[in-house]
């Protein structure tokens, strides 16, 4: 039995790296109240599910998060 999830290959490692970059860019440092006004829980989460949908680019990845995370 082989155990390998491909989410989780080297280059599906890679593009999950791009997509925290990009996002964490756009929306890491936005502070509300001196609070960050964007979690990293779901900064991380959307990074997970683009890769997980088997996108292999950041394209569009901005306008996800704000439609399913914000």
């Amino acid at each position: 039995m082989n155990d390998f999830d491909w989410r989780y290959s080297d280059e599906r490692m890679e593009y999950r790296a791009a997509a925290l970059t990009v996002l964490l860019s756009e929306f890491g440092h936005q502070l509300e109240g001196g609070v960050p006004k964007h979690s990293s829980r779901s900064i991380y989460e959307c990074a997970h599910d683009w890769v997980s949908q088997g996108n292999d680019s950041t394209v569009g990845i901005v306008e996800f998060y704000r439609t399913q995370y914000v």
